[in-house]
């Protein structure tokens, strides 16, 4: 019995194992093999998807050359995609929307970012604490300040997304338990709404791996 709205979020077991999580690689048994080898519409519209990343991310990094460069961006863009979308349909579960999950990509993602910059480029990183034509009696607390924003920046980025995907399903779990407290002549209404905001939904859940994927490229391209 649930006993609060957010219980719905809460990871389920079975046999002491976690298996809510499988959600997350569901999607290697789901697509066909002769998804890859057949050139099919899905296919086509895969590859322009892709090449336009590439282009955009590319330019992000501002980097001609290396042409992998941009490939773990894109995977993380198609893996948060893919999570957001099938949190959309009934009885699966949505690992996008825990902090364990976000957290997982953000950390690392954000630790090597860091230690490549101290390491390599030392000189670089102190530059970056203080702005230019920045006042002599400011320094220090722009220093604090651009410290604490680089601290946090792993936080922000998981608690943006998750807060994003828990906001969508909360209104979605509260419309439709409205359903039977509602008169029969408001049903079509709030039909409607519900499938407004799936269709919010399903954007949020693009605009939201997109913009995780590219503020991941921007905290990159500082370094």
């Amino acid at each position: 019995m649930m006993n609060n709205l957010f219980s719905i979020f809460d990871p389920s077991s079975i046999l002491n194992l976690s298996m809510n999580w499988m959600s997350s690689i569901i999607g290697i048994f789901i697509i066909p093999l002769s998804f890859w080898f057949i050139p099919t519409r899905m296919m086509i519209i895969t590859n322009t998807v892709l090449i336009y990343l590439h282009k955009e991310f590319k330019m992000l990094l501002k980097i001609n050359k290396n042409k992998g460069s941009t490939l773990m961006f894109i995977s993380i863009f198609l893996m948060l995609m893919f999570n957001n979308f099938l949190g959309l349909f009934p009885y699966i579960f949505t690992s996008t929307s825990h902090l364990s999950m976000n957290l997982t990509l953000s950390l690392p993602l954000w630790i090597t970012f860091m230690l490549y910059g101290w390491i390599n480029k030392t000189n670089h990183m102190f530059s970056h604490l203080v702005p230019n034509n920045t006042p002599t009696a400011l320094m220090p607390f722009m220093v604090l300040i651009e410290t604490i924003s680089n601290l946090i920046r792993p936080m922000t980025l998981a608690v943006r997304l998750t807060a994003n995907m828990i906001a969508g399903h909360l209104l979605l779990t509260l419309l439709s338990g409205m359903e039977l407290s509602l008169i029969k002549l408001f049903m079509p209404l709030l039909i409607l709404t519900q499938m407004l905001l799936m269709t919010l939904e399903m954007a949020v859940a693009i605009i939201q791996a997109y913009v995780f994927s590219t503020l991941s490229i921007l905290y990159s391209s500082e370094i």
